[in-house]
């Protein structure tokens, strides 16, 4: 019975092809906003999460506030100074404090030149800190080791031939400043622009030849128990503001946790998300609405069906049955075409973002829960839009529909 109800209500739809188009304009064009907007925006929140998300829960890092149009602490009026890990090692709570040198240099390899940033990495004890800070490990070759001198880590980036047309690998050579590197290894890719892309020097190597002024990039602080952290983070700061004669209010410096900084994202996401639902909203309202007076104009339209129908014995569960599928299966359809044009939209813009900006941030996320949510709401949404003309149609008297059309 069901069954005959669908194919009823296909036939009348196919009959007003034109208009059935038009009525499903609204909802596909809401669904198709919902899921490429959606889908983008969560693609940027996995993008960012992915930066520095990987850093842990117990981790500090320090930095000098100024214009960081390069590496952390770059361009900061007055920068970290070199003892003041030492200082905060001190710090109850603290595990350890570790200088971070980060440098700008060129990379040469196959005849091409990119600009590139080297990171220290430290020597003795702080080195096992840090490799598990940042879940170091190798697609190829090795990590770098205690004594190495002019060898390097590559990201995983540099694996890729797009950077210099040919893929560096494990125990090739490169010129860093026009100073000749072995590469060890080339570390897993971890999602994280910086870190695919980073050039680990030990840090001894790094500071003889890049030069020592006496200043820190970052300092990383890793505290013993995540319990602690705010309390670790207040005294931190308070220390910075005596080492580096400010009050409070007027820092020149931040302490930030990534995770810290991982929820305040999170919340602007979100933000921008609720407002794409109120625009993605009014369109699916508007589809709705035209739902309505289609299947309103359906009814009148076909007065005298309802009637012979009722007068051969059709029951006002059936009539009604029947409206309301052919409104249901409008807002499904609509949100079929709704949920592909989203996905061609997301994917598509995401596509064409990293090809003109060249950037990993660009991506695109939509996942199968809100494929499903979205053909839900379509489905329910044209269903209830259908509900008011289907009683109407449901109440009428045979004889009065009859009479209605002679």
């Amino acid at each position: 019975m069901l069954l005959d109800h669908f194919r009823l209500a296909i036939k009348s739809l196919r009959r007003r092809k034109l208009r059935s188009w038009l009525t499903m304009l609204g909802i596909f064009i809401g669904i198709a906003a919902v899921v490429s907007l959606i889908g983008m925006g969560e693609g940027l929140r996995i993008a960012i999460t992915s930066q520095f998300g990987f850093l842990g829960s117990d981790v500090l890092s320090v930095q000098a506030s100024g214009l960081n149009y390069g590496p952390p602490g770059s361009g900061a009026a007055e920068p970290l100074t070199d003892d003041l890990a030492a200082k905060i090692q001190k710090i109850n709570g603290v595990e350890a404090a570790i200088n971070r040198y980060i440098k700008t240099g060129t990379l040469e390899f196959n005849n091409k030149q990119e600009i590139g940033f080297a990171m220290s990495m430290p020597e003795g004890e702080h080195r096992k800190i840090v490799e598990e800070m940042m879940n170091l490990k190798v697609a190829q070759g090795r990590l770098l080791k205690e004594g190495d001198t002019r060898k390097v880590l590559l990201g995983n980036n540099f694996a890729d031939s797009k950077i210099f047309g040919k893929a560096i690998k494990s125990g090739d050579t490169v010129l860093l400043r026009g100073i000749k590197y072995s590469v060890v290894g080339i570390m897993e890719k971890k999602g994280s622009f910086m870190f695919d892309n980073v050039i680990l020097v030990n840090e001894k190597t790094l500071l003889d030849d890049f030069g020592d002024d006496g200043t820190v990039s970052i300092i990383g602080v890793k505290v013993k128990d995540e319990k602690l952290m705010d309390n670790v983070k207040a005294d931190v700061e308070k220390l910075l503001r005596k080492e580096r004669n400010v009050k409070k209010g007027e820092e020149d410096f931040t302490v930030e946790s990534p995770q810290k900084i991982l929820e305040t994202l999170n919340s602007t996401l979100f933000a921008v998300q609720l407002f794409v639902y109120i625009i993605a909203s009014i369109s699916l309202i508007v589809g709705g609405i035209g739902i309505t007076n289609t299947m309103y104009t359906s009814v009148l339209e076909r007065t005298k069906e309802i009637g012979i129908m009722k007068s051969i014995g059709a029951k006002n569960s059936t009539i009604f049955s029947l409206f309301a599928i052919e409104s249901g299966l409008l807002g499904m359809v609509g949100g079929l075409i709704g949920v592909a044009l989203g996905l061609i939209l997301a994917y598509g813009m995401a596509f064409i973002g990293k090809l003109l900006l060249g950037s990993e941030l660009i991506q695109a996320s939509v996942s199968i829960w809100l494929i499903l949510g979205a053909l839900a709401f379509s489905f329910i949404l044209g269903t209830l839009a259908g509900v008011l003309p289907a009683l109407r149609a449901a109440k009428q008297h045979p004889v009065d529909a009859l009479r209605s059309v002679l």
